[in-house]
């Protein structure tokens, strides 16, 4: 059985973004979001018949993560967090910090069930953060919904972009998460889509050295720190643990570049907010739509989705390395950068051994 086997049948985390309403102008943005939801989202009820279907993936069932836009502009929101809770579902849920993110939120988040919510911090100080969320108030508000959620016990994540614009913020952003009290910092590596086509992404010696820096700052305690859109994290830690082993360095604390295999459509599907599936939120190539067609057949049978579960059929250094099975690359980055998914990922800067 190939590695990355276990995630045919039913992916770890599905992404469901419910609105692409939001009051914020971030200039990242994947889902260039605007102020009011889209006429064509799914409705109520459409949005209670996908959850049935997606509960056809258990047992054991998916984590559902409800993301947007901001998922507090949907009037529905906790009527879906309720029949996902009814369905067993594990939720998080990314809302945006905007004026809907009050105490109060936070308290029904928590009430209703919810498991985790995620929480974007992409500066240290409200000057840079704000800069890139084009809205004053949002970073202030946002810490003060960490703050909520530490109060009344509900685990939260810090989201943080990394781009040429953040890197050298980067280490004071994982102190601010670790002084609030986030379980989890996750750092999102640029992909040019979307309105993040006006920002810089690092380049691959950039990534080298920050996935360096990561290593130093587990060792200091603080929340766990994971990566979305650079699984050669995971790469870098077997290799590192390697030499630790060897005695040529100091081995890694915490898990660092865990979930082997996890990438764009290998233990991830995303729903847009009318119903396209697609391999993940950064991945634009339709799969289908829940409005006609069942989401456990696409994720399990649909030629984009088959193929990127596929490691031995990627291109270039990524079909070629060692750590193809738990990395693979990023498949939404090699589209991005050539119109081919199956590519090799430009960001790594590893050289396979020659076949």
């Amino acid at each position: 059985m190939r590695p990355t086997a276990r995630f045919d049948r039913a992916p770890r985390r599905v992404y469901w973004e419910v609105t692409r309403a939001c009051d914020l102008a971030c200039r990242h943005c994947r889902a260039q979001a605007a102020p009011d939801p889209d006429p064509s989202e799914l409705s109520a009820a459409e949005g209670l018949r996908l959850l049935e279907r997606l509960a056809g993936f258990g047992p054991p069932l998916p984590h559902l993560i409800l993301t947007g836009g901001d998922p507090l502009k949907r009037a529905d929101l906790f009527a879906l967090i309720a029949a996902a809770r009814g369905l067993g579902f594990e939720i998080s849920v990314a809302p945006s910090g905007t004026p809907p993110l009050t105490t109060e939120a936070i308290v029904q988040f928590k009430a209703a069930g919810v498991d985790t919510i995620s929480l974007s911090l992409d500066g240290s100080t409200a000057a840079r953060h704000d800069e890139l969320r084009g809205v004053t108030g949002c970073f202030d508000r946002t810490v003060t919904a960490a703050r909520a959620c530490a109060g009344v016990g509900l685990p939260f994540q810090v989201n943080t972009l990394v781009s040429a614009e953040t890197l050298d913020d980067l280490e004071a952003i994982c102190g601010l998460a670790s002084d609030l009290g986030a379980a989890r910092w996750s750092l999102f590596f640029l992909i040019t889509v979307g309105r993040g086509t006006v920002l810089s992404p690092i380049g691959p010696s950039e990534c080298e050295g920050l996935f360096a820096r990561l290593a130093d700052w587990m060792r200091l305690g603080g929340p766990m720190i994971t990566t979305t859109e650079a699984p050669h994290l995971r790469r870098y830690a077997v290799d590192h643990s390697r030499r630790a082993a060897l005695g040529e360095g100091a081995p890694l604390e915490g898990s660092l570049g865990h979930a082997a295999g996890v990438r764009d459509g290998s233990g991830i599907m995303f729903i847009s907010h009318t119903g396209v599936i697609y391999p993940s939120g950064f991945l634009p190539l339709s799969a289908g739509t829940v409005r006609t067609e069942d989401p456990v057949t696409i994720y399990r049978q649909a030629g984009i989705f088959r193929a990127l579960r596929r490691p031995d059929l990627f291109g270039g250094r990524c079909g070629r390395c060692e750590y193809r099975d738990p990395c693979g690359g990023s498949r939404a980055r090699a589209y991005a950068a050539t119109g081919d998914p199956l590519a090799e990922d430009p960001l790594c800067v590893y050289e396979p051994a020659a076949p």
